[in-house]
């Protein structure tokens, strides 16, 4: 017997029609009424925080692409493993954290005295070209700084007004560097030392000036070196990209970062130094470099200073320029004997 046809089957067409009805109904008034959301509302203004000019920056900054040649320095991984045979090769965490140590404790506190004050950019510049130990690591720095100053002048500071402090301080210093060396000022304090462009100061005011908050400017400067050792550490076979990149996506990388923040957060400049067990006379070796350079300027082609008839003698301190190098000379060999000393210990 058919459900259909029975007294039961014309009752339940009967309520189906009801609630086809109603829901017509329901679907008419909802129609016309004020408080429907279309789906168009939602994606007629797809404006978030992450597309403001700071963010926009910050992505700019954080790409691996961007021209800075990062990855052409491995940050000493090279040197360490050539110290631990290729069978018992250690895990890259270890190096990593070590690698931003040394970046937190040496660079950090110059990053962010630069973003607090970027009319100091050039005094911060010729301070951290004194004080970095490794030349390979001074080379690095200047090539990194030089390539993000070419790029804030070919590519982000036409979006800048150029009236802020930060860009007024990259233009000058910009100036500067272009200038060709010269000693033609009178006087110890006005001969001029070579504008060397080192990487975090010029970072700092950089992204100052692009409205990224100090913060961001730090812990973006900590992650793409973080990038560049894993890049390097890629390259040489240590991990494979996939753990790198599981690396850079721990939550063990990201507290790392921030607790070397933290802790470099209110360091000056003056107590910026190597992370090792033994605190190096920074102060002497900043002194020693600036007398390096400045003997350097003494006697380029066309100094006062470079010919035979005129000697510093006006120069508190400097009785002959032949004495002081023989001094420095003396001073590099006394440290050399230190080292075998205690390497012999």
């Amino acid at each position: 017997m058919s459900v259909s046809g029975s007294p039961e089957g014309r009752l339940l067409q009967d309520e189906v029609a009801r609630l086809e009805s109603q829901l017509v109904a329901a679907y008419a008034k909802l129609k016309s009424s004020d408080h429907l959301v279309q789906p168009t509302t939602l994606q007629s203004s797809p404006v978030h925080s992450i597309t403001s000019q700071q963010s926009h920056a910050l992505l700019l900054l954080s790409d691996s692409a961007l021209p800075l040649g990062s990855f052409a320095f491995s940050s000493g991984l090279e040197s360490y493993l050539a110290h631990h045979p290729a069978c018992k090769l250690p895990p890259i965490e270890p190096f990593l954290s070590l690698a931003l140590q040394t970046l937190a404790t040496t660079s950090l506190p110059y990053l962010l005295t630069a973003y607090r004050n970027p009319s100091q950019l050039r005094v911060l510049d010729d301070t951290l070209d004194a004080c970095i130990l490794c030349h390979v690591a001074k080379r690095a720095s200047a090539a990194q700084g030089r390539a993000l100053l070419t790029l804030w002048e070919r590519a982000f500071r036409a979006t800048v007004d150029a009236g802020l402090e930060s860009a007024k301080a990259l233009a000058s210093f910009s100036v500067e560097m272009k200038k060709p060396l010269s000693a033609t000022s009178t006087g110890a304090a006005g001969f001029e030392l070579p504008v060397v462009g080192h990487f975090a100061p010029i970072w700092a005011v950089v992204t100052q000036a692009l409205g990224i908050t100090i913060r961001d400017s730090a812990y973006v400067f900590m992650l793409n070196h973080a990038k560049a050792v894993l890049s390097a550490a890629v390259r040489a076979s240590v991990v494979g990209p996939y753990q790198a990149q599981a690396v850079l996506g721990s939550g063990w990388l990201r507290e790392e970062i921030e607790v070397l923040m933290q802790a470099n957060w209110h360091v000056a400049i003056e107590d910026a130094v190597q992370a090792t067990n033994e605190k190096p006379d920074c102060d002497r070796f900043e002194h020693r470099q600036l007398e390096k350079k400045f003997l350097t300027t003494m006697m380029l082609p066309g100094s006062p200073l470079a010919s035979d008839s005129v000697r510093p003698s006006h120069i508190d301190g400097y009785s002959s320029t032949a004495n002081h190098t023989s001094d420095l000379a003396s001073d590099q060999t006394s440290d050399l004997k230190t080292q075998k000393m205690r390497q012999g210990m």
